[in-house]
């Protein structure tokens, strides 16, 4: 039986709070409003310690759930497991549209291909050493690193205003990135008409459908931005409708 669709999107966000950085929080919860609401939000972790402290005042300002977990072993992630266990349990007994797991730890990728597996899309939110089979595993992966700032007067920015912190790569940068640019020109490949020019919202929709990428991470809150920027392609907006077309230059060739 189809699932009944409201108006927005529900979103179920578990935080692994020794993994994430609390001035992270308000760029997440802001990145995830933009496609639904975050109406279960849960931060895991063992309250009694001190490297958790930061986090208490986030917890009151953004309505988040702590989950309290005893380590009862040492070099044993009893967080990891309790997260999972919740995760899953969410998934056969809640009507969920999307899950977010704000975690820098790959111990996550099972968990994730398996809400993957229902059809539910995952958005993933950690630091850039976090590994790949993590970021890979998610529909979309965004650096916190992009979403928070170092400046102790920008930490306290009100979630709209994050993103204008954000410090956007050159074209020159990102064209000697290998992958995004295959990301892009294989977006555009497969999309494209005859031409070599295809509809942006096309590509946008193929490159969601089958990697993690994130414009964000580049430092863009829009790919169109980022394709303006990186200088790769022609690039034509229709008078009437507005919708942007693009096509790789060396199509010309």
């Amino acid at each position: 039986m189809a699932k009944h669709k409201t108006s927005e999107d529900r979103i179920a966000l578990f935080i692994d709070c020794d993994n994430i950085s609390h001035r992270s929080i308000a760029g997440i919860i802001n990145e995830l409003s933009k496609y639904g609401v975050v109406n279960i939000r849960q931060a895991y972790g063992n309250w009694t310690k001190d490297n958790l402290k930061n986090w208490e005042d986030k917890l009151l300002e953004f309505a988040i759930k702590p989950i309290q977990q005893f380590d009862y072993s040492k070099n044993k992630n009893a967080t990891d497991i309790l997260m999972t266990i919740d995760a899953i349990d969410l998934l056969h007994t809640k009507d969920i549209d999307a899950f977010a797991f704000a975690t820098s730890d790959s111990d996550f990728t099972p968990v994730v291909m398996r809400v993957q597996a229902e059809g539910i899309k995952v958005f993933g939110f950690g630091e850039k050493k976090t590994p790949k089979p993590f970021m890979a595993a998610c529909s979309q992966f965004i650096f916190t690193e992009k979403l928070m700032s170092n400046n102790p007067q920008k930490a306290d920015m009100q979630p709209h205003e994050v993103l204008h912190a954000i410090t956007r790569q050159a074209g020159a940068e990102m064209r000697a990135d290998a992958w995004l640019v295959n990301v892009l020109r294989t977006a555009l490949e497969q999309t494209m008409d005859d031409e070599g020019w295809a509809n942006l919202a096309g590509i946008g929709q193929y490159i969601n459908n089958s990697t993690s990428f994130s414009p964000i991470n580049y430092g863009y809150k829009k790919l169109s931005s980022l394709i303006d920027e990186i200088d790769l392609f022609d690039v034509y907006v229709d008078p009437d409708s507005k919708m942007m077309s693009i096509r790789d230059k060396k199509f010309r060739n």
